[in-house]
């Protein structure tokens, strides 16, 4: 067997940096060392590319303090990571990228770009799914004509915030009170709020403003909170696992929430009312391949209580954590850790062939 060489990316400029630095290790852990040799770049939260030599780096965070810098390579010619320390410089042959990156800087298109421009396999979304995927707005108007159910919504952007009563007066001749707000370009629900009246509602529109020039005020959706994860795309047929709930420890499923709080918990495979399950799975495999998914996407669902599915948002790079629902799905359905890492590695190499 030809063993190729397997860059893991990890790390990121954004919110997400610790969720990416948790789930890189679970993907090393289930990576076949017998097909790849494996190179460890990090990127640290100011942008800094690092060659990481162990696992046991990422685990503490030590890391960061590595001398050696790694980049990837633009040039097609080359497809290759420059690794430079001192005078020093290497060019090591990259065949596969794996992006263990969550959020802004990893999983909205930019590093997707910049593998596309170097022609190199990497697991995942490309550049349409990735950008379209990460921006609600956007992913709102897609599944506008896919006759898949969504939250009513009304776009704000940040300049119109210099006159709120404006804005304000928008969102109330179409809801009434709760609303949640979001930034459309965040991921773990940062910078999201709840707002019970007129104060909250302005107060939650200035923080998301502080996340991105985008956002969405939305309508309330009473239901359970279900997650399906997607895999395929090109020549692969597009796959829909079983469902995950979650059961949040807080009002809503929010970055401390999903991470920090150990009351949040998750259910494979729940009972739900009528032909919900069978829904869910059909629309998150519709919205993947209208977003023009590739290789993953965890697809978010609300539930309500008489059967009626509503699509929240979908995640092209969904996290690999011990508690992450995508490889909880994908077990639950037969799958291991080993074999999906191994699937989704393999499904790479195709994304050129097309």
């Amino acid at each position: 067997m030809n063993r190729k060489t397997a860059v893991v990316l990890f790390g990121g400029q954004s919110s997400e940096h610790v969720v990416s630095c948790m789930s890189v290790v679970n993907v090393i852990n289930h990576m076949n060392r017998e097909k790849y040799d494996l190179l460890f770049i990090g990127i640290t939260e100011e942008g800094h590319w690092i060659k990481v030599e162990s696992v046991e780096a990422i685990e503490s965070g030590s890391w960061r303090e590595g001398a050696v810098n790694a980049v990837i390579s633009p040039d097609a010619t080359k497809q290759c990571v420059i690794l430079t320390e001192g005078d020093r410089v290497e060019f090591v042959k990259a065949d596969v990228v794996f992006p263990v990156l969550h959020g802004l800087y990893g999983e909205d298109g930019t590093v997707q770009g910049l593998l596309e421009l170097a022609r190199i396999p990497y697991v995942g979304c490309g550049v349409l799914a990735s950008a379209v995927s990460m921006d609600k707005l956007y992913t709102k108007i897609v599944v506008d004509d896919l006759g898949v159910r969504q939250a009513a919504y009304v776009p704000v952007m940040r300049s119109d915030l210099n006159d709120m009563a404006s804005v304000v007066g928008r969102v109330e001749a179409k809801f009434s009170y709760p609303v949640f707000v979001k930034p459309s370009n965040a991921g773990s629900s940062k910078g999201v709020a709840r707002a019970d009246g007129r104060e909250e509602l302005e107060a939650a529109l200035r923080e998301a403003a502080n996340h991105d020039r985008k956002i969405l005020v939305e309508e309330m959706i009473k239901g359970r909170e279900i997650e399906c994860a997607v895999f395929g795309g090109g020549l692969i047929p597009v796959e829909a696992s079983g469902v995950g709930e979650i059961l949040a420890a807080a009002e809503f499923y929010d970055f401390d929430a999903k991470y920090y709080n150990s009351d949040s918990r998750t259910v494979v495979n729940p009972d739900l009312p009528g032909d919900a399950v069978n829904q869910v799975r059909e629309a998150a495999k519709a919205i993947f391949q209208a977003v023009d998914g590739y290789g993953l996407a965890r697809v978010d669902f609300f539930v309500k209580d008489d059967g009626t599915v509503v699509f929240n948002e979908i995640n092209t790079l969904p996290g690999f954590t011990a508690i992450s629902m995508y490889p909880m799905l994908w077990e639950a359905a037969g799958v291991t850790k080993d074999q999906l890492v191994d699937r989704l590695t393999e499904h790479a190499f195709d994304r050129f062939r097309l």
